[in-house]
């Protein structure tokens, strides 16, 4: 009973590990990775404190842009700032509001920041084509966690890009603490699939008739559905009572008109970030 209530709150620490901030479209991270745990928190610790903050730095490698078979690194701060399960404010989450919530499931809205895609990622692949510049994302998203027992974490969201790729996306998505997990180690592992309207996938992957005589690339005009699916691995190594280590690694497959494009040259997309963050 010790060695499970012991796991519990390893579970609950590694929830606040803000991960790395969402810095394309799509990501081969998956969306639960940003948030991972959480849900449990609140199912096994119903008196959560007032404020939970975390400061710290981090450093990912990605693909240039989606479809791409060339990496790039990204790095930078990232943060995490939660007032009890009412709000939050993060680098992988945006600032949000949980509106319905109880100690299984919740459900809110958020505000986040798609960084786009530009010419310049790759010149020699993307010439001629137009930049996707940043926009505003809102987003509803909502929890389940089955039980104690077995808790499973289900999750769903639907994000509305305001400006730069446009249109709507998203994620059917799970998760599960792994066996093995302990006090000074917790880990998660859990699949996703992600879908896309039409106009997200067309600004994203589609080639219009001016692009096309411009560029030598064939015409190309996507239709929306499946865009990718994948599975994702989140582990922190509990250092201290403050000091936290947090691995991300992800594995993305693109589908349907994304796979097809003419400039996906992997329909492969993996990812996997490091950071090291100081809970206060």
């Amino acid at each position: 009973m010790r060695a499970r209530a012991v796991l519990l709150i390893a579970m609950l620490v590694c929830a606040w590990g803000p991960g790395v901030a969402r810095s394309q479209t799509p990501s081969p991270l998956q969306d639960w990775q940003y948030s991972s745990g959480i849900p449990l928190e609140k199912l096994f610790q119903p008196n959560l404190p007032t404020w939970q903050v975390i400061l710290g730095v981090s450093g990912a490698t990605e693909p240039v842009y989606p479809g791409s078979k060339s990496y790039h690194p990204i790095g930078g701060p990232v943060f995490d700032i939660r007032y009890k399960d009412i709000a939050f404010f993060s680098t992988g989450e945006g600032i949000g509001v949980n509106l319905l919530r109880g100690k299984k499931y919740s459900l809110g809205v958020a505000l986040g920041i798609d960084l786009g895609r530009h010419v310049s990622d790759d010149y020699p692949k993307l010439h001629d084509l137009n930049d996707i510049g940043n926009s505003p994302v809102a987003q509803v998203f909502g929890s389940y966690v089955l039980s104690k027992k077995f808790p499973l974490v289900l999750r769903a969201d639907l994000r509305r890009y305001m400006g730069g790729v446009g249109g709507v996306t998203g994620d059917l998505e799970g998760y599960l603490p792994l066996p093995g997990s302990s006090q000074h180690l917790v880990m998660f592992l859990g699949p996703s699939i992600t879908f896309a309207d039409r106009s997200h996938l067309q600004n994203l992957f589609g080639i219009t008739p001016s692009q096309s005589l411009e560029s030598g690339l064939p015409a190309f005009s996507p239709h929306g559905g499946t865009n990718s699916w994948g599975i994702g691995f989140s582990a922190t190594g509990i250092l201290s009572s403050h000091w936290l280590f947090n691995t991300q690694a992800a594995y993305s497959r693109l589908m349907g008109s994304a796979q097809q494009s003419p400039i996906t040259h992997s329909a492969a997309q993996g990812m996997l970030a490091l950071s090291i963050e100081y809970r206060f």
